[in-house]
């Protein structure tokens, strides 16, 4: 699949492979599809092996596992989850590219928001596998790593993949960046909700 030549390069040349990228001229079909199904299942897959095979710990207690069966129905939702999220963020970001002028050929536009919506939250689907090893701490850190250059891509991206000036380009990444926060905290104010209705972890005995 062409779409995924430029997972490695969005990591080690970015600025390349946003020119790359730009010039691809994929659907929206092809570049969601073939991209993020395949890398939103690494978080999950990792994670369910992590939290029931290996287990992590808290303090000086033992070590703490889920049921197979809690891990299960907690990652088949956070890859929907995931999925939904890098979706949403796409749509966000052609929506906000009428405002910030990028062109009036929606079609064209709307393949641009999403492909970035899609290579930005690459870095942040790839760190999915440090959930073979489920400690905080170690998840925690590699996901602010992973965050950080998804910004980073963000406001270098936008100026490349969307053809408008540098200073046009920083509101426009800001407000992505934004939009992004924003969604994390929903995401984390949903887990709690769902938590509430019954459907949280359950640890084995």
């Amino acid at each position: 699949m062409a779409i995924l030549e430029h997972t490695l390069g969005i990591l080690l040349h970015p600025d390349k492979e946003w020119k790359a990228i730009r010039n691809d001229r994929h659907s929206f079909a092809q570049v969601f599809f073939s991209h993020v199904p395949l890398l939103a299942l690494i978080f999950p897959v990792a994670t369910y092996y992590g939290v029931t095979q290996v287990g992590w710990s808290i303090g000086d207690g033992g070590v703490v596992k889920l049921t197979t069966e809690s891990a299960l129905s907690l990652c088949v939702m956070s890859y929907f989850a995931l999925m939904g999220g890098v979706y949403i963020l796409g749509e966000f970001i052609n929506w906000m590219s009428i405002t910030y002028g990028v062109q009036d050929d929606a079609e064209k536009r709307h393949y641009e928001g999403t492909a970035l919506a899609v290579y930005i939250s690459t870095p942040v689907l790839l760190v999915g596998v440090v959930g073979l090893y489920p400690e905080l701490w170690v998840n925690a850190l590699a996901t602010l790593i992973a965050g950080c250059y998804s910004i980073y891509l963000i406001y270098q991206g936008i100026p490349i993949l969307m053809n408008i000036p540098k200073e046009r380009a920083f509101m426009y990444a800001s407000s992505v960046v934004t939009i992004a926060l924003v969604m994390m905290v929903m995401v984390r104010v949903g887990t709690v909700i769902i938590w509430g209705l019954g459907v949280g972890p359950v640890y084995v005995d």
